[in-house]
């Protein structure tokens, strides 16, 4: 019997498990899709729902609880202001898993977690954009300078 045992451990230890999922929760909300195995994606679709849901609410008590939980300002802001005004007339299922086949290495079920109705610019967020005039200045220069 499995009395009391919500969710898996994923062979780790409560700490790591914890830290696991922050940092995943983390990565979801800033991207918006993340890929990850099939057993991590279902351990964190509830988890990001329920953040979802705290994040529509317009009280201090859950403001708090965002932040404690996700330790990370930015992504509390982001949830309060651009998730929750997002999905305002959604009551539930914020998160899909997508199955992405499996990995090369270890042959792990692959999947890939993401919002619905996500913006697929949150993806690029990192990603410096390359501004052409300067890389043609800088061949310019660089030409000048070895003739």
């Amino acid at each position: 019997m499995r009395h009391g045992m919500a969710n898996k451990k994923l062979n780790r230890t409560s700490e790591h498990r914890k830290a696991l999922l922050k940092n995943m929760l983390n990565s979801l909300i800033k991207y918006e899709q993340i890929k990850t195995t099939l057993p991590k994606a279902k351990f964190l679709k509830p988890q990001a729902d329920k953040i979802i849901t705290l994040g529509k609410k317009e009280t201090l008590q859950t403001t708090k609880t965002l932040v404690s939980k996700l330790q990370d300002i930015k992504s509390a802001n982001k949830v309060k202001k651009t998730l929750s005004k997002r999905y305002e007339k959604r009551n539930g299922g914020y998160t899909r898993i997508i199955k992405a086949g499996f990995r090369y290495g270890d042959n792990a079920p692959m999947a890939i977690i993401e919002f619905v109705d996500r913006d697929v610019e949150a993806k690029r967020i990192d990603k410096k954009k390359k501004d052409t005039k300067k890389d043609s200045l800088k061949a310019e220069e660089k030409k000048i300078k070895t003739a």
